[in-house]
């Protein structure tokens, strides 16, 4: 198996904008650019944020794709950073896709707000890795997996828990579209024989995820108990990766109440380095099949 460095055999992508990006990657590519302009011009934050009547605090969120943008606003910041009409009509064109609705948004709060940006990234992505410790990752579970989850203790209940269903299983149809991303994921051990909803629920689970390993796509290992302890610490870690060279990669560290976006180069690289140690000493694919096949079994 390869290890890719960051940055390396990036999949030709995209233009700016294209609508099957989605609004959220669409909002992160504006904010990139809007950054290089702000850069190229040598224009601090503080003076960005006073040419839109703001803070520099909500330039960063721009820049981040955190947050849309007035179009009067864009307009004050590309005549400050001395762009062209035709970069102008490109981004204002942009800055409007970024501010239409994913399709998450008909889930009401069912969709926490802190979800919503990974939501979009994630459908935009040509590469998403992750690593598991507790749980199945969502993209994997069968329905009664996932219902057992959001009705855990502490959980939800009754409709909600039915909404937050209904948005796992259509964040799923990307594995099943023409241009599916490829979907690398570590489960540990413990994840898999922690007998979530029963053993019934259980063991079908496992029975999906030797089903869909069998994807072209998709490619899972399982970090087994006798690996012993690593740096990962003891919630999940997602990375996207998207096509081109225009976005940088994304990391999502999801806790009880809310999520993470660690954005730096640095942090960047750190969790890209950590993914590849895990899968470094995870089983590969097949032993790790014949792992999964042995746990179904002893359900």
């Amino acid at each position: 198996m390869t290890v890719a460095r960051p940055g390396l055999n990036r999949r030709e992508g995209m233009l700016p904008g294209e609508a099957c990006d989605g609004p959220t990657v669409a909002r992160i590519r504006l904010g990139t650019r809007l950054r290089g302009l702000r850069e190229e011009a040598k224009v601090s934050r503080d003076d960005a944020s006073a040419a839109i009547r703001s803070s520099a605090s909500k330039i960063s969120r721009i820049e981040l794709g955190r947050t849309t943008i007035k179009a009067r606003d864009l307009t004050d910041l590309l005549r400050l950073y001395g762009a062209d009409q035709a970069e102008h009509e490109s981004l204002l064109a942009l800055s409007r896709h970024g501010n239409a609705s994913g399709w998450w948004q008909d889930y009401g709060d069912s969709v926490p707000g802190w979800l919503k940006p990974y939501l979009g990234m994630e459908q935009a992505a040509t590469l998403i890795r992750s690593y598991d410790p507790q749980l199945v990752p969502g993209l994997l579970q069968t329905p009664e997996y996932a219902r057992a989850v959001f009705s855990a203790p502490g959980g939800s209940s009754g409709k909600r828990a039915e909404r937050q269903l209904a948005v796992r299983m259509r964040r799923q149809e990307i594995l099943h579209r023409a241009d599916p991303p490829s979907l690398w994921a570590v489960i540990d051990e413990a994840a898999l024989r922690r007998p979530v909803g029963g053993a019934a629920i259980m063991r079908a689970q496992i029975e999906h995820l030797l089903e869909i390993s069998r994807l072209r796509h998709v490619n899972i290992q399982v970090l087994p108990f006798r690996a012993g302890g690593h740096a990962a610490g003891g919630g999940p870690v997602i990375l996207l990766r998207f096509a081109g060279d225009q976005l940088p990669d994304a990391v999502y560290l999801e806790q009880l109440a809310g999520a993470v976006y660690p954005s730096s180069p640095a942090d960047l690289a750190y969790y890209w380095d950590i993914l590849n140690h895990l899968a470094t000493k995870a089983d590969p694919p097949i032993a790790s099949a014949m792992i999964l096949d042995q746990i179904r079994r002893e359900l």
